[in-house]
């Protein structure tokens, strides 16, 4: 029996892409082992979004050739794509991927068992305009399903390498998504995760068909499906129509992600994000007012290019004043090739950490806040894992609770009467199951 060994560094989207070539294995007689396990091929799926991502992708790719120095080592994702020399000169590397190509991965296995060459392939992504088509039937690990819809960015952001890595928006088709979702569903997942490099970008090179269309097919057409969650969405991408249906939608989760990265309109625009904080403050209000048991997640960048101390106390102090129920703080990393890298004012690393640590303690604190207001409340939990004597699962509003049940209603939807909180994680007793 040959055997692969799957490693998946960064984004959902990773994630997601790993599955569906971890499909293609098993169609080929794969058996899939653990990646500390000596295996026969290994897949390393790369990311690039910060250095570290490089680094550990190095270094993972390394750990692979030292475990089987025999084995068809595979390098693919963004880091190959942006950094193809690089990973070529890894000795013991066997085949190549950027962020295309995918699907073929198993016939490239053999092209090398066969002519014993490396195997690269590495498309220019700027000039893609097809989605590439990389079908799930099951997520191996999760009990939540991601669905891809769509790859690329046309935003560019001054600090991010993605565009150059993924290129530009390419939706999948609506009935592929569709098909898909139907798919996951009839294998059992009762929620899905829609996600993308710029996921509400989904529609954009289509004609007449949005993401709110899509939005509103998944909820009707979907037998089955019982919570649609989307990753990320900008904020300029929340049209009243999108805020009508979350509201009135039983199936979209009263969760958005709406990545700020400043919260300082000096520092925005040197990012290149097309807002300022009083545009986003007036939709998150009416966000807020509409939904009233919404919760909005962020993601903030510190220690961007030129960032003062009185910068980042505006970020600090807005992000504070918004009450976004946790944040996901990331240190500028500079990524050769976009312009934030010639940017003057660098900003010193001890500086960087320092102003993670100030935001992920706001972090803890407003989460712990948004946790004490739901006790007393009936919330709906996906149990997800047991934990000691609890089962755990994620709230539809995305915090995590705890609740004793019994193993098999792992995969189940329960109604959740919350009575108390431990730091940032809930307590509960089950009400009702969802049917």
């Amino acid at each position: 029996m040959k055997t692969v060994a799957f490693l998946t560094l960064g984004c959902k989207v990773n994630t997601y892409e790993s599955e569906a070539m971890l499909k293609l294995f098993h169609q080929d007689g794969y058996q899939e082992v653990d990646f500390k396990e000596e295996a026969d091929v290994y897949v390393i799926n790369t990311c690039t979004v910060t250095n570290t991502g490089d680094s550990k992708s190095r270094q993972m790719i390394r750990k692979a050739i030292r475990q089987n120095p025999n084995a068809i080592v595979c390098v693919v994702g963004c880091y190959s794509q942006v950094a193809s020399e690089e990973v070529i000169a890894i000795e013991g590397v066997k085949v190549v991927l950027g962020t295309q190509y995918r699907q073929r991965i198993v016939e490239f296995v053999k092209e090398y068992e066969k002519t014993k060459q490396p195997v690269i392939h590495i498309a220019d992504v700027m000039n893609l305009s097809t989605f590439e088509d990389l079908d799930i039937d099951e997520f191996t690990k999760n009990t939540r399903a991601f669905l891809k819809i769509q790859d690329g960015c046309n935003n560019f952001c001054t600090y991010c390498i993605i565009p150059y890595a993924r290129g530009r928006v390419r939706s999948r088709k609506p009935e592929s998504v569709l098909m898909q979702a139907q798919k996951l569903v009839d294998h059992g997942f009762v929620e899905i995760v829609l996600t993308g490099i710029h996921t509400a970008g989904y529609g954009q090179d289509l004609e007449g068909y949005s993401f709110y269309d899509l939005l509103v097919d998944l909820t009707t057409q979907i037998k089955g499906l019982k919570r649609l969650r989307i990753s990320s969405i900008e904020m300029s991408q929340i049209t009243h129509e999108i805020i009508d249906l979350i509201a009135t939608s039983p199936i979209v989760v009263d969760h958005l992600h709406i990545p700020i990265q400043a919260g300082c309109d000096a520092t925005l625009k040197r990012m290149n994000r097309h807002y300022t904080t009083s545009e986003f403050a007036d939709k998150l209000n009416e966000l807020k007012t509409k939904l009233p048991t919404l919760s909005v997640t962020t993601d903030v960048i510190v220690g961007f290019p030129g960032e003062t101390d009185e910068e980042f106390e505006m970020t600090y102090r807005w992000i504070q004043e918004m009450h976004f129920n946790q944040l996901h703080v990331f240190p500028y990393s500079r990524r050769q090739g976009t312009p934030a890298a010639k940017m003057k004012n660098q900003i010193d690393g001890k500086v960087k950490h320092e102003r993670v640590k100030r935001l992920m303690a706001l972090s803890t604190q407003l989460q712990s806040e948004f946790a004490a207001q739901q006790i007393g409340k009936v919330i709906e939990v996906l149990i997800e894992e047991r934990h000691g004597d609890y089962m755990i699962g994620h709230a539809s509003n995305y915090l995590k609770v705890h609740v004793m049940l019994p193993d098999s209603s792992i995969g189940h939807i329960y109604q959740v009467m919350i009575e108390k909180q431990d730091g940032v994680e809930l307590i509960g007793s089950v009400v009702s199951e969802k049917n």
